[in-house]
């Protein structure tokens, strides 16, 4: 028997491997064996049951990296209710709004984020409140909550299916509830898992696998919880940290990883003795996904690292593509073919199918609907076209049927009726060295309806000013089409993005209407 015929699963791996290594290193320090990771789920669903809680109820936690989301979320789906893993950085009005829109039953909050708490004290549909990690107010501390209750099996499991709510980039968060048919067995869909780590060569009982990403993001949970369904051991880290990454990768032989393009970004600026001193020759796959990565970093990692730099395209709507190193450097910058199951098609506006190498609005089609928007049937509607919906990016398929993404639709600049794609210009000025983030946006111009505009954060070592902006659009200039260059330049600190890299321009839009900033311009 093969270690991918045998049966594989958190659940069932806790049973037949009790004593094999689940949390080699946390924050918090502490480690745990299968055995003891299975244990402590299966507290929290009896504690929970004796709460009042049942199948169905829906259970909202903001937890930072650490093992208490690894146990909530196992518990979670193996009492067959709904969770939703909330980012720690959201603020009170955030959090509030979530709740109140799915309804949520139960909030768990960690005490480091416990001002997440202060606008919970009226919201009619919370029945518990359960704080972690030390006393919130108003809030069932979690040594009490589980106090005195086995972790033995409990009884009547069926699986409960995440609802899933998005960054919120381009508006107001989207409640994503996938389609789950029937009451699983949680164990038997724990097996399952190991389709989805087969199809990323993650080898059953063998692995180490690095989480560095906010554990609180769809992507960053899809692998990690891939991994342990097929008996990786995790690395926990806190928050991420270029160096600290390359060292935790030596220090434990770490075999997979997920990442997400800005962190591709801060590793490569790390100084090249500091690159160099450390062993990386255990990595095997090190997937990335959840924002655009441009061409020229993603070269210098496999120059770097090596061919284990994997590629995945998609949202928790549904898997879309994926894209095996080999693959991808015989086809610089596509995201890959589709997975097994879905089909991916390139429409104009009218819907009808675009042909090859013709960029058009990407639709995914999969064999059955997978998903809706929680309480909005509208919404659900609007991205439809029969089963195939789109995420809302542009982009085309070659002859092969390799996808290539040019940029979101809604980011897309109209500047004297043509289209530009503003990652074109992002990916190009990421390359410069005084460059240490960057968006490009359109701003309204009177003459040509939006201008093309960069918003720069300086690397370390480099001086913001009139002379740097003119220096940068010209590198832009040397490499695309002038119009689909930044006509102006914006200095700042920092930019805002989310823990999986993605850009909010959005806000960077509406900051920019509200209170046109200070440009360098040329």
């Amino acid at each position: 028997m093969t270690g991918w015929d045998q049966r594989l699963g958190v659940w069932w791996i806790a049973e037949d491997h009790a004593d094999l290594p689940a949390v080699l290193e946390s924050p918090s320090g502490v480690t745990l064996t299968f055995g003891e990771l299975a244990g402590r789920a299966h507290q929290i669903v009896h504690a929970l049951r004796a709460q009042g809680l049942r199948a169905g109820d829906v259970v909202a936690y903001a937890l930072p990296n650490g093992v208490d989301v690894v146990w909530w979320q196992l518990a979670l789906q193996e009492s067959g209710m709904r969770g939703i893993s909330l980012n720690p950085s959201l603020s009170a009005r955030e959090v509030r709004a979530i709740v109140d829109h799915a309804g949520a039953d139960c909030i768990v909050i960690d005490s480091q984020h416990a001002d997440l708490a202060f606008d919970l004290q009226s919201a009619p549909s919370l029945r518990l409140k359960v704080s972690v990690g030390g006393p919130i107010d108003d809030h069932l501390g979690f040594a009490e909550l589980v106090a005195g209750h086995p972790t033995s099996l409990p009884e009547h499991r069926c699986f409960g299916a995440p609802i899933v709510y998005s960054s919120g980039t381009t508006g107001a968060p989207k409640a994503i509830d996938r389609h789950v048919p029937g009451a699983d067995d949680p164990s038997a869909r724990a097996d399952s898992a190991k389709l989805f780590a087969r199809a990323f060569q993650f080898e059953p009982l063998s692995g180490v696998h690095l989480v560095s990403a906010g554990m609180h993001h769809g992507g960053c949970q899809s692998f990690y919880q891939g991994a342990l369904n097929v008996g990786h051991v995790l690395v926990i880290l806190g928050k991420f940290d270029p160096e600290q990454t390359l060292a935790a990768i030596e220090r434990h032989h770490v075999t997979t990883a997920y990442m997400v393009p800005t962190q591709f970004v801060r590793m490569l600026r790390l100084p090249d003795d500091v690159k160099r001193q450390h062993d990386l020759s255990s990595l095997r796959v090190v997937v990335h996904s959840a924002a655009p990565c441009p061409v020229t970093i993603k070269q210098q990692m496999m120059d770097w690292w090596g061919p284990v730099i994997w590629e995945t395209y998609g949202g928790m709507e549904g898997a879309a593509t994926i894209a095996k190193p080999a693959r991808w450097l015989e086809r610089p910058g596509t995201v890959g073919r589709a997975v097994r199951g879905m089909t991916v098609k390139i429409l104009d506006d009218d819907g009808g199918e675009c042909a090859a190498d013709v960029v058009g609005n990407v639709f995914l089609e999969p064999v059955e609907p997978t998903f809706t928007y929680r309480g909005d049937a509208v919404l659900t509607a609007s991205v439809h076209r029969g089963r195939a919906f789109t995420l809302g990016d542009v982009g085309s398929l070659d002859a092969d049927g390799y996808l290539f993404l040019r940029d979101r639709a809604k980011d897309m600049i109209i500047s004297g009726g043509v289209n530009i794609y503003p990652a074109e210009a992002e990916a190009v000025l990421i390359g410069h060295p005084a460059v240490a983030d960057v968006a490009v946006i359109g701003i309204p111009d009177d003459e040509w309806g939006e201008t093309v505009h960069a918003v720069v954060e300086v690397a370390p070592g480099f001086q913001p000013g009139d002379a740097l902006a003119a220096e940068l659009i010209e590198h832009a200039r040397a490499q695309l089409a002038k119009y689909k260059c930044p006509r102006t330049v914006e200095f700042r600190s920092t930019l805002p993005r989310t823990e999986t890299g993605k850009l909010y321009k959005r806000l960077l839009r509406e900051e920019h209407r509200a209170s046109a900033p200070q440009a360098e311009a040329t």
